[in-house]
């Protein structure tokens, strides 16, 4: 089979398609006929040798690829959720081979039956982002109907989930990006969009129930004003989990009472649950994959070159196979 494979850590040429042995399934294992993977900032900082959180798993040589979603072709002995023929989409084992390969093994319980209205285009784009966004604005976030919710980042692959979990829970929503795509997440839902390129949110904004912080720019500033716009006993989410919080940041919520966490620290749903949540609200309508571009897999190298410039629309897609 075919797949993406590094050998040395540095940029997009690094990336080298490949034929490799196709995998077999351990017992708790689904072998996936891949459709689609997409491209995660994680995805280009692994490539590029990880970052302080990262760089102990990184063993070369390496696959690359967080997102699948195709069809089972086989299932492992203790497998019972799923079968042969089955569409799914999710996130396999991490540190693995990664999912831009044409099959991959991985732990049936780190995916969920895909939803009915979608393509693998659209599917591939999903998994990685959606269990962030779930985290941080279900788990973490706790949000609730009517409350405020500020989204940084809003436009990206986990802010633009984030904006339609949101408002699909019933919550007023406001997201920070560009100018260019206020139009597109008044489309998603959200009740406001502040461009942070011209405008101040923390002029702007008060009385905020939950700040999540999706944007792809390390900034303690950000924090620290996200913190003033936070109301009494607020919640703050971050994705940053390379950036640990700094004692003025500490200090800054703990004279709000409020609460700071980073996506993955405690009260973290399966994977399981959140994807089934997200299918759910897909199959209802709220919430769709919003996908920038679809590149084929030997053109991964272009895929991660525009991803790596922080200014993309929801997902870059990989297209592994056609599909019928």
């Amino acid at each position: 089979m075919k797949a993406i494979r590094i050998h040395e850590f540095g940029g997009p040429e690094v990336m080298k398609l490949e034929e490799v042995e196709r995998p077999a399934p351990a017992a708790d294992e689904i072998l996936v006929n891949v459709y689609a993977s997409s491209v995660n900032p994680a995805d280009y900082i692994i490539r590029q040798g990880g970052n302080e959180v990262l760089r102990s798993y990184l063993k070369l040589p390496l696959g690359l690829g967080l997102d699948a979603a195709g069809i089972v072709e086989e299932t492992g002995s203790e497998v019972t959720d799923f079968k042969k023929g089955d569409k799914v989409y999710g996130v396999p084992n991490f540190p693995g081979d990664g999912s831009y390969a044409e099959y991959i093994a991985a732990k049936a319980s780190q995916f969920s039956l895909m939803p009915h209205r979608i393509t693998f285009n659209e599917a591939g784009a999903l998994p990685s982002c959606a269990l962030i966004a779930w985290n941080g604005i279900v788990d973490l976030g706790k949000v609730q109907p009517e409350q405020r919710v500020l989204i940084h980042g809003a436009a990206g692959g986990v802010g633009n989930l984030a904006v339609q979990f949101a408002k699909a829970k019933g919550a007023y929503v406001i997201g920070t990006a560009s100018a260019y795509n206020i139009d597109f997440l008044t489309g998603l839902g959200a009740d406001e969009v502040i461009d942070y390129r011209n405008q101040q949110f923390e002029e702007m904004l008060h009385d905020i129930d939950l700040v999540f912080n999706a944007s792809p720019v390390r900034d303690n500033n950000i924090r620290l004003k996200s913190v003033d716009v936070l109301k009494e006993g607020g919640i703050f989410v971050c994705t940053h989990l390379d950036e640990p919080f700094t004692d003025d940041f500490l200090n800054a919520l703990a004279k709000k009472n409020a609460i700071g966490t980073l996506v993955g620290g405690g009260n973290v749903t399966t994977y399981t649950s959140s994807l089934s949540g997200t299918t759910q609200l897909i199959d209802e309508g709220k919430v769709k994959a919003v996908v920038s571009k679809i590149y084929p897999l030997q053109q991964v190298a272009d895929a991660h070159r525009e991803s790596e410039t922080k200014h993309v629309r929801g997902k870059i897609v990989l297209e592994i196979r056609k599909e019928n």
